[in-house]
């Protein structure tokens, strides 16, 4: 689900003076007004916070509502710590003094401009901060008509605007900033519109909200927009599946506990307003992982796995180490624009940034659907050398705990490694193997959609060994078949389910080496052949390739599509592996890590 927001974005500023030294001038109209050409003997600041209104609320709100947003803003700057605003945006001055909240902006706003995208986008929002030109709305109107899949939520304001209220025709939510629900000061072409939806003193309004909030809260909420925060909200709500009366609910949830810098996420508002997620919300963020031109990260390794890899580069295995390692991979410059989303070890999802963010809240804060391993490893069947997966045990009160702290989506791992006779045959994995662990992967995924979590399941024919690729094929397919099979027979919804699988391909140890032709060919085939395609995607992990290697072979299996279900990456080492031999567990190298991280990162997405 793509969501375009068009409007503007507004620099907030928010001053708190020193009291004692507050110099206000009241005017003829017996309004209080303060002098900014002030200097610092007259007004001492003890805190000066600036950070983004308008557009920028919106986006946030239905970022943390699960939904992927962009913006259309002709001065938005997306950095890696956020956005960032040119010197021509509006800054709004907000003061408080006497519990009364003032503002000061500039008398001429900025229009908003629209270049309409190639792309079709599920909704089009015209957000409240929109400031349109008749040639921008018509546009607007160009677009709709260009793609008449995409639905229309609109924000009318309290002032007419007859050229921008004839987009009502395209729209299935309006939003309506009126004092009157009966005489609302516009006109509506009622035909398409599904909610009309009045921003008033009968649900959301700021003296509603004023006599429920504490005035120290008043100038937060004034802040985020309480009109802006309450329609996003509720257009996040309804666009995942909620009612009306259940939006609004979350709205003022969100209106009434938001503070100065940070709207509420989707889980807290449930929380607060006791709310159960729909049942489509997880199809939802299973189609969001699989956005196009995105991929989704490894980053899942246990502390064994961990450990492994940094004695070979001589690497302190410390707390200190893993973390400072895990923020080279998940802080590196618009991560956002490559990555969908990434899988995190339990460790990381209670670890921070160099600024004390926590991971999860900076991956959902820069529009990254946060992720968890869930799987406790790999043991051995009794007087054989196969293994099975553990950890159902206790698995329901962990991803419950998972989905409180904001992970949305889990991964389960099962290994089969190929054995042949000395005749040639295959003796490994066999038909017990493959079924029992098949029938684990489908209970773990039935109880992770049971837990509002998107499962991503994960059965690996290992990279190491000897076979060809035509055995890794038959393999492969026999894996599939059962999988699917226990999936069904476990009800779990495969368009909220995600399969992550092996490329086919020969076995490292096998002496003809497969070409990426090869694997592309095989792969697709196989995958078309054996794969559902009501399937919400299927990402490919390395498994042991060079990082060269996956990309080649990543891109010849994206030759040989179309395929029904998006398909993507989930690398760990092909990504991950050029960072951390540029880092050398030496943070001086932090910078260079990470710009070999993202050189993989836009070689990857380029092919998709």
């Amino acid at each position: 689900m793509n969501i375009l927001i068009v409007g503007n974005i507004l620099k907030d500023v928010y001053l708190n003076l020193d009291s004692r030294t507050e110099q206000f001038e009241t005017d003829k109209h017996h309004i209080k007004w303060l002098d900014l050409s002030f200097n610092a003997s007259e007004h001492h600041f003890f805190n000066r916070k600036s950070s983004l209104g308008g557009a920028a609320v919106t986006l946030e709100v239905l970022t943390k509502m699960g939904l992927k947003a962009d913006v259309i803003d002709s001065n938005l700057q997306l950095e890696e710590d956020g956005f960032s605003s040119s010197p021509t945006d509006i800054y709004r001055y907000i003061l408080i003094a006497d519990h009364a909240v003032t503002y000061f902006t500039p008398t001429t706003h900025k229009y908003t401009s629209f270049n309409p995208p190639e792309k079709e986008y599920d909704y089009l929002y015209i957000d409240r901060s929109a400031n349109l030109s008749n040639s921008s709305i018509d546009q607007i109107t160009t677009y709709l008509d260009s793609f008449p899949n995409t639905k229309l939520a609109l924000y009318l304001p309290t002032t007419p605007n007859p050229k921008l209220e004839s987009l009502s025709r395209y729209a299935s939510i309006i939003f309506i900033e009126s004092n009157s629900t009966k005489n609302p000061p516009i006109t509506i072409e009622n035909q398409k519109h599904k909610h009309l939806i009045f921003l008033n003193d009968q649900q959301i309004t700021s003296s509603d909200i004023a006599e429920k909030l504490s005035l120290d809260r008043i100038d937060m909420s004034t802040h985020l927009s309480i009109y802006s925060t309450a329609a996003a909200t509720i257009l996040g709500s309804l666009i995942i599946g909620n009612s009306l009366e259940d939006s609004l609910k979350l709205a003022r949830a969100n209106v009434e506990n938001s503070r100065l810098d940070t709207t509420l996420s989707l889980s807290k508002l449930q929380e607060i307003t006791n709310l159960n997620p729909p049942n489509d919300n997880l199809e939802l963020i299973a189609a969001n992982l699989m956005i196009k031109g995105k991929g989704i990260l490894a980053a899942d390794e246990s502390g064994g796995s961990i450990q492994k890899k940094f004695a070979k580069l001589n690497i302190p295995d410390t707390y200190d180490s893993r973390r400072s390692y895990r923020n080279i991979l998940l802080t590196i410059p618009n991560s956002e624009n490559y990555l969908s989303g990434v899988i995190l070890f339990d460790e990381t999802t209670r670890q921070t940034t160099d600024d004390g963010t926590n991971f999860v809240d900076y991956l959902i804060n820069h529009r990254i659907i946060p992720g968890i391993k869930v799987d406790q490893g790999l043991k051995k069947y009794p007087n054989s050398n196969e293994t099975y997966t553990i950890g159902l045990e206790g698995l329901n009160q962990r991803l419950q705990e998972y989905y409180k702290l904001g992970l949305r989506f889990a991964k389960w791992r099962a290994a089969f490694e190929i054995h042949l006779g000395n005749h040639g045959q295959i003796l490994t994995p066999t038909q017990n193997a493959i079924d029992d662990n098949c029938h684990i992967l489908a209970q773990y995924a039935k109880i992770c959609q049971k837990n509002h979590i998107v499962p991503i399941v994960e059965p690996e024919v290992v990279f190491n060994g000897y076979y060809s690729i035509k055995q890794s094929a038959e393999i492969t397919a026999k894996i599939l078949d059962q999988l699917f099979q226990k999936l069904a027979l476990s009800r779990v919804n495969l368009k909220a389910c995600i399969l992550k699988t092996n490329m086919i391909i020969a076995g490292k140890n096998y002496p003809l080496s497969s070409s990426p032709t090869e694997v592309g060919q095989f792969t697709a085939k196989i995958l078309k052949e054996h794969v559902p395609a009501d399937l919400a995607g299927i990402v490919f992990l390395s498994g042991g390739q060079s990082p060269e290697q996956a990309t080649n072979n990543l891109a010849a299996i994206v030759k040989n599509g179309p395929f029904p279900w998006p398909i993507t990456f989930s690398f760990a080492r092909a990504l991950q592996d050029p960072a951390l031999y540029a880092w050398q567990g030496d943070d001086e190298n932090s910078e260079k890590a990470k710009g070999a991280l993202l050189e993989r990162l836009i070689a990857n997405t380029a092919i998709l």
